[in-house]
């Protein structure tokens, strides 16, 4: 094997796992993101949680001035369309640009480690590990690891059985034009029963959402046009779409670890809110925990992986039931009419 463990996907997850491992193992990453214009880029908020800034806190990082977006902002604006409702809550997000975040995490993987910059075409499995293969060549190692998303085709690879609900996450770019900035949640159970946001970020305004993959494009222009005729949002020319597949568990079996040399991590594996999709911090925990099992040594990883997962996966069911008073309109309704929590807004 060239390798002993072939990570594919430099997100938070794939990246922190070989920032923690890279000195005791021969390791590679395989991910394609650039800083060139025409990189990928996952459609995100880029909104960093509490939960996500205490994960990245647990390694004494700091976030560099680079990755930080003008404003910040603490309060979401949470838009009812269904039972015509506005509140707003407070928040401690940081706004960041997600692309550069995750361009920052990959450059602190340490030299020691390989990193690739290509796509995977396939990964196969061969006598004593797996092939590999890439747009250009391939590499071949003992465990591969999947941190490649939603749509991860590890899991659709290794684990086809294992299904899981998969909503299409469609986002715009376009140029500040609102009075001031802001950041909302918004729910409208006519073209999602997912949420969808918007984010004010260095003089752009984003919108976005999660939408069922049927007619999803006219789902996200409907509820833009319901928007900015009832809301008043203002959006104007589109600047650039992003698009890809966003998971939603829901059940305890959404969760794959792996087996058998294939291991998952981040929001490959499930690990997601259900309730905010809000995935940082569970992509950087899984990460750290699969960390701690290969530093332990290789014997019977997948089960101890799977075994020290558990409290993820409880706290996501948590997040599972938090969901009906989110996202059914009427237990919502009731939530967001008592007012509780929300903030009382003054006129400047």
């Amino acid at each position: 094997m060239d390798y002993d463990i072939a990570i594919i996907g430099a997100g938070p997850a794939g990246s922190t796992l070989a920032r923690l491992i890279g000195s005791e193992y021969k390791v590679a990453v395989i991910d394609p993101k650039t800083d060139l214009n025409d990189s990928f880029r996952k459609p995100c908020g880029g909104l960093l949680s509490e939960d996500a800034q205490k994960a990245l806190a647990r390694f004494d990082l700091t976030l560099p001035k680079s990755v930080l977006v003008d404003p910040q902002i603490f309060a979401v604006r949470t838009i009812d369309l269904k039972n015509n409702l506005m509140r707003h809550y407070q928040r401690f997000y940081i706004n960041l640009d997600r692309h550069r975040f995750d361009l920052w995490l990959k450059g602190l993987i340490p030299d020691c480690v390989t990193v690739i910059t290509d796509r995977v075409r396939s990964v196969t499995q061969s006598k004593g590990g797996f092939l590999i293969s890439l747009c250009q060549g391939g590499i071949t190692a003992r465990f591969v690891v999947g941190a490649d998303g939603a749509g991860s085709l590890v899991r659709r690879r290794f684990f086809p059985e294992s299904k899981i609900r998969t909503y299409v996450a469609i986002q715009q770019w376009f140029n500040e034009t609102n009075p001031n900035p802001f950041y909302s949640c918004i729910f409208d159970p006519e073209t999602s029963d997912c949420c969808s946001w918007s984010i004010s970020k260095d003089n752009n305004f984003i919108f976005g959402g999660a939408f069922p993959r049927e007619n999803c494009r006219k789902r996200f222009e409907l509820q833009k046009q319901k928007l900015e005729q009832k809301w008043g949002f203002r959006f104007g020319d589109v600047i650039r779409t992003e698009a890809c597949l966003v998971y939603r568990p829901k059940k305890i079996n959404d969760f794959v670890c792996g087996n058998n040399g294939v291991l998952l991590i981040g929001e490959a594996a499930g690990f997601i809110s259900p309730s905010s999709l809000e995935g940082f911090s569970y992509a950087i925990n899984s990460a750290l925990i699969l960390a701690e099992c290969f530093l332990k040594g290789q014997d019977k990883i997948e089960k101890r992986y799977c075994r020290d997962a558990l409290g993820l996966k409880l706290k996501l069911m948590g997040k599972v039931a938090k969901c009906p008073f989110m996202y059914r309109p009427f237990l919502r309704g009731l939530v967001m009419k008592s007012g509780i929590k929300a903030i009382e807004m003054k006129q400047n």
